[in-house]
Order: structure tokens, then sequence, then C-alpha cells
């Protein structure tokens, strides 16, 4: 398929004419000839301008400046469109950059939301220490969650802020069971017993 440039350029070498001899004929800037012969459209002049050129151009050189406009328009088209869908824009604007804090600060939200449930709602963690040297009194020591209440062989027992408890019991000659549990503020427990003796 023949372009509108080819078809001017090779009328202009064929004729051994350079773009200032053409220029100062037809009475237009040579820079216009060059950017229309290599299709170098952010040089192109403004239209009607530029139109007009191509046309004059084409006379000029004893072509058919009619066709030669429509070619170069059809290229010029072409050329345009191929741009416009190689180069997707993406144009960020004050809205954009609203909509888009608001929607990671909603998404936040929910995470922190969700969070918060599924830590409402899970069992307490329970890490019980059992002593090792074993007397007529033990020391029963643990870490749970700091909201949660602790009760050791069904006896209340002080947890600290950091989550830390501790209680001293008295411990029968032929051994006991004790039970440590633990529960949260939403019913859930934990539970950890061990045979003492």
């Amino acid at each position: 398929m023949f372009r509108a440039a080819t078809i001017l350029r090779n009328s202009r070498l064929d004729k051994e004419l350079e773009y200032q001899e053409i220029a100062k004929k037809i009475k237009v800037p040579a820079k216009y000839l060059k950017a229309i012969e290599d299709e170098q459209t952010d040089s192109f002049p403004n239209e009607p301008y530029c139109s007009l050129i191509v046309k004059d151009y084409a006379d000029f050189l004893g072509l058919d400046g009619q066709h030669i406009l429509k070619l170069f328009h059809r290229d010029f088209e072409q050329k345009r469109q191929s741009q416009n869908t190689s180069l997707p824009k993406t144009i960020i604007t004050p809205q954009f950059t609203f909509s888009l804090f608001v929607v990671i600060s909603l998404l936040l939200f929910f995470v922190y939301l969700i969070s918060e449930y599924v830590k409402f709602n899970r069992p307490p963690k329970l890490q019980v220490s059992w002593p090792t040297n074993l007397s007529a009194i033990v020391d029963i020591t643990g870490v749970t969650d700091s909201e949660a209440t602790v009760r050791i062989n069904n006896d209340l027992v002080i947890v600290d802020q950091s989550g830390k408890f501790s209680k001293k019991i008295n411990l029968p000659v032929n051994g006991s069971k004790v039970v440590v549990e633990s529960k949260s503020q939403s019913g859930k427990t934990t539970r950890d017993e061990k045979f003492l003796k």
C-alpha cells in the first residue's frame, strides 16, 4: 500500500529537489515539508494549513494533489489511531486520587473490623508452666490473653496487664489433678490440665 509521504519523497528525489528549493517556490517552511515526508505528526502544522501544504507540495511535484491529500488523510488517521491504541493513557486526577484514598481507607477499616471480630471470638491463648520439683505447695504460673479470666481448680486467679498469672496450691500427698482454664470475654475457653503427684 502506497503512503502519501513515500510518494512525495520518491517524487522529490526523482526530480533531485531539496526542501529549501521547494519551500521557496510554494512559500512554506522547509521543516513542514520534512515533517510530512517523515510522518512526524507532532511537527505538522495545524489544519487546514497542513492539508493545503500537502496538496500544494504534491501539485508542485506534478502529482495529483487531491489524490495525495486523500492518501495523506488516510495515513494520518491510521497513524493517529495506532498511537491511541498502543499508548493507553493513565490520567491521575484529584478525583481519582480521592477515590483511591477512600477505597483503601475502607479496605483497611474492614480488615481492622474483621481482625477484631476474629480476636474477640477466638478462644484465648493459654500457656501453663507446670512445676518440675513437686512439694506440698506448688506454684502454677502461665500466660494468657490480658482480657481473659483464669481459674485454677475453679479458683479465680488474678491476671496482670501482660497476661501473666500465678497461684500457689496445696498438693495432697497422693497427688491431684490440676485444671487451668482461661475464659475470654466472649465466653470461649481454653483448658490445660495435668495430674501432679
